[in-house]
Formats: C-alpha cells, structure tokens, sequence
C-alpha cells in the first residue's frame, strides 16, 4: 500500500498560516514558519486565486469543492468535532464521513457525545460498512493492545488506515509515556499520515522514519461569525489594550502560575493594558472539584487589588467563547508541552493576535508572537517582551473570509484526493 504514495507530495502549503496573504502581515519580530518546500497540486479553487486578498476570490457562498466522483464512505474518528466537519467542501463533495455511533448504543448515531468512540472498538471495524478509516484523535484511553488489535482488523478487510496526528504530546497527560505507546502503534501501522505543520512532519519522520503529509488546519469560527467579527473590531475605539489569559479547567499542559507574575507585571505598564483572566468553576471556585488551591488564591488576590479581571464561569459554549476570544487583543497560551491549537486557529479567525510558547509547533500554523516556555521552564524576559511587542505593533493577525474558504477547499480537495489514491491502491494490489 504505502508504495501507493511513493512520488506523492507531502506537504500542502496553499494557503496555510506561515504562507498568509499580503492583509495578514505578521509583526517584523513575530516567528514565521519554515515554508514547505513541496507541494501537493491541488488546484485553486474556483473563483478565487492561490493567494487571495481581501477582494479577491469568493466573498460570500460556498466555494467550489472537489471534483464530483463516486461516493467515498469514511469511518472518521471522531466524525462530529469542528475539525473535522470543516474537512468537507462547503458544497457537496465525493467524501461521506459516517456519524459518531452511540457510546451506550453502537447502531445508533451519537448526539453532541461521542467519547469514548466506539468506532476504535475491534468488532466495530469488522463489520462496518466503509472504505477508508480514519483516525485523528479520541485514542486517549484505548490500550496499545487494542489499537493493535484494530489496525490488524483493518489490515486484513483490506481498509485503507489514514493517521492525523494532531497530538505528538498529549495535553491532557501529565506523562508522556500512554500517548508515545499509542502511537508507536499507530503511526508505524498507517498507510498514510497526516499532520497539521512541517515542524510536526519533521518529529514525525525523526521519531518513526514516516513521511507525513502536511495539510493544515481549516477554519473554527463560522464564516458568518468571522466576518461580524472583524468588522466590529474594525469600529473599535479607545486605548484598551486588552490581554486574555484562560485558565480552563487547568489542563497538564497549563502551567498559569509560572506566567501570571510577569503578565500582571508587564501589562501594567503598558497604556491601556488590561489583563483579563478566565477559569472554570471547578477550578476556581472555593468547592469547585478540581480546586487549585495556589491559583485561585493569587488570581483573587490580584483581582482584589486591581491588577488583573477576574471571570469565573462553567464552560462557555461556542458563540460565547467566540465573543470572548474576538474581545481580547491578544491571547496568551500557557502550555508548557502540546503540539497544535485550534485555539490559535479560532483567534486567527477573529482577529485576535497570539502569545505562543515555543514548546510544540504552534508557530508553524501561523504568525505568533512567541515566548520561551517548555518543560525545562520558562523565560519571563521573553514573555514579557513578547507583550509589549504586541502592543507597540498591533499585528495584523486575521485573515479573511475568503481566504479561510479557498483554504477549506483546499484542503479537503486535498484528502479526498488522498483517499482516492489509497483506494485505487487496493484494487489494483
């Protein structure tokens, strides 16, 4: 299968974040990524050109998707998350992504739940009815056994297996060693991968030998949701300069404690700096589940004498989150590990400019405003110059509508060229 791919371009740099058209301009100190070097030819799409301007391409409608051929059933792991629905054309395209089934009832389709995916169960693949498997995330407490298990199900029906990796550190893990374990099954099984950044693609051929292919990640804001957005910042007046940091529920990869210190520090000199800082209630609150205790003292404290806002609440859903992000002039991520963010990529769609850390390979999906921060610690001089160059030069980090849908068409151009090539590969073994 894998000679299928021999000659087959590895990366996909139309339109992805290091490669941002001339309105999307990062800060002359900001990182900029490594570009790619290869190319996969995946046409334009219609209407627009491979490197649209704000008044170039389409403005409005669903730009034009793959061409139409025979139906291609997937068993997309999961199937209903953000991403992976904005792997699809606007349109109608040739691939058909199966729902999520139940977890507690597998021949029914899943409503908003669909973890843990019982499409990774062995007797689920050896009997479904698809063509191609796909897994990008969901794996978390599946054993290395069973992943096992499944791949060889696969193997031996003859279903082509794609990887995605989003994840070459988990987030969620204070350990590395479950994640590394999955995906030494995984990715050494895989008849293709995929991954979102050249950075990735590089540990991916380190660590494995495997070539990836580079694909990056589509939109998460709704279209409709971006472009109010941007015009409202658009009208913004007044000298806020206004600095997210958020907590969430305190995930492994968070180390907030480490930041808040110079963030307080350095925001309060800067003119119109506000520093706003989110968190969950189980967190935060005082009989909140997952209490931390340190954190939740300081930030109160800092609030009391006014050095910071304070915002404590349960999860946000999506049109609040989106107000909140398109409300800050800058997000700060706080993670000492990880590997991509779609948080990165929502406040791309809204025009809000991203402090990173160096950890990962964010800096490789767009233009960040990056800082020295990983396991071995952190650097608060770059933290803080980060911030206050943010300030002083207002990066322009949005882009457009129209280029954010060339690059979904793209991009899912690009998979169901993939998928196609794998079948072809099949029938003709």
């Amino acid at each position: 299968m894998r000679a299928v791919l021999e000659g087959y371009p590895r990366a996909v740099p139309l339109l992805s974040g290091p490669e941002s058209p001339s309105h999307a301009t990062q800060a002359p100190h900001a990182t900029q990524a490594p570009q790619a070097t290869q190319h996969l030819p995946v046409p334009p799409p219609r209407g627009s050109s491979s490197d649209p301007s704000p008044t170039a391409g389409p403005t409005a409608g669903p730009t034009a998707g793959p061409t139409a051929g025979p139906t291609i059933t997937v068993a997309s792991v999961p199937s209903g998350h953000v991403y992976v629905r904005h792997l699809a054309p606007e349109a109608h395209g040739a691939v058909v992504r199966l729902p999520d089934p139940d977890p507690d009832t597998p021949d029914r389709p899943a409503g908003a739940r669909w973890w843990p995916p019982v499409m990774l169960r062995p007797e689920w693949a050896r009997t479904a009815d698809f063509d191609v498997f796909h897994v990008h995330f969901g794996f978390d407490a599946v054993d290395p056994a069973e992943l096992t298990e499944l791949t060889e199900v696969l193997r031996g029906r003859g279903k082509p297996f794609v990887l995605t990796v989003h994840d070459l550190r988990n987030p969620h893990h204070e350990d590395r060693a479950a994640h590394d374990a999955q995906l030494d099954v995984l990715v050494p099984a895989a008849d293709a991968v995929v991954t979102l950044t050249s950075g990735a693609a590089a540990e991916i051929a380190r660590r494995w030998g495997r070539e990836a292919l580079v694909l990056p990640h589509p939109h998460v804001v709704p279209f409709s949701t971006m472009e109010a957005a941007q015009e409202r910042r658009g009208w913004r007046t007044g000298d806020t300069f206004r600095v997210g940091l958020h907590v969430k529920s305190l995930r492994a990869s968070m180390d907030p404690m480490a930041l808040l210190p110079t963030l307080v520090e350095t925001v309060a000199a800067i003119p119109g700096g506000v520093l706003q800082v989110n968190g969950h209630r189980d967190v935060l609150d005082p009989d909140g589940a997952r209490r931390d205790e340190s954190l939740a003292a300081y930030l109160h404290d800092q609030a009391d004498a006014g050095r910071l806002e304070l915002h404590v609440h349960d999860f946000l859903d999506d049109d609040a989150l989106w107000d909140y992000l398109a409300s800050l002039d800058v997000s700060v991520l706080p993670y000492r590990f990880g590997t991509h963010s779609g948080w990165l990529e929502a406040c791309r769609d809204l025009g809000t400019a991203v402090v990173a850390p160096t950890c990962g390979h964010y800096a490789d999906q767009g233009p960040v405003l990056s800082y020295a921060h990983d396991e071995a610690g952190l650097d608060e001089a770059s933290l803080a110059s980060a911030l206050r160059r943010a300030h002083a030069e207002r990066p322009a980090a949005g882009v457009s509508v129209a280029w954010r849908r060339a690059q979904r068409a793209a991009v899912a151009s690009a998979h169901e060229q993939l998928y196609s090539r794998l079948l072809s590969g099949r029938a003709g073994s």
